[in-house]
């Protein structure tokens, strides 16, 4: 299984919007932070409007924040609206593994624990995990004594 570009993109604008809080970003502001294009980010950002992850402000001083706190938010919903399945074989994209080979394939239950250990650790990060190490890596963390 590998991420795509757009799968990377869209966890890290949702990173920067939840890095500024209730604040309404720009995506020229995403983009030019990410160094990542303002067409590829406004392809993205339609998908997560869609979906209920990010919600628009129209007008001057318009653009993006999240929906719903950083908490809320797994890097597995996010990588999986953009991305969509994140079984690392095909029998195991479905609800239901129709692969005529499942009775008899020694190698099934290797991709089984692969798929697991996958979901165990984009279920368990959120958002706010991340604006977490972003504030260690960056030195941005409010120490109060």
């Amino acid at each position: 299984m590998r991420i795509s570009t757009k799968g990377r993109y869209a966890l890290r604008l949702m990173l920067d919007l939840a890095l500024a809080g209730n604040q309404v970003v720009r995506l020229k502001d995403v983009a030019d932070r990410q160094d990542i294009s303002v067409k590829y980010l406004e392809q993205i950002i339609s998908v997560l409007q869609k979906c209920g992850y990010v919600k628009s402000i129209r007008g001057p001083g318009g653009g993006y924040m999240l929906a719903k706190k950083p908490e809320e938010y797994t890097v597995g919903m996010i990588l999986r609206q953009i991305e969509g399945s994140l079984a690392p074989v095909p029998c195991l994209e479905g609800e239901v593994n129709d692969c005529l080979r499942q009775e008899k394939c020694s190698t099934l239950r290797v991709w089984k624990m692969l798929y697991e250990a996958i979901n165990d650790v984009v279920d368990k990060i959120t958002l706010a995990d991340m604006v977490q190490w972003d504030q260690e890596i960056n030195g941005t963390l409010d120490y109060v004594i």
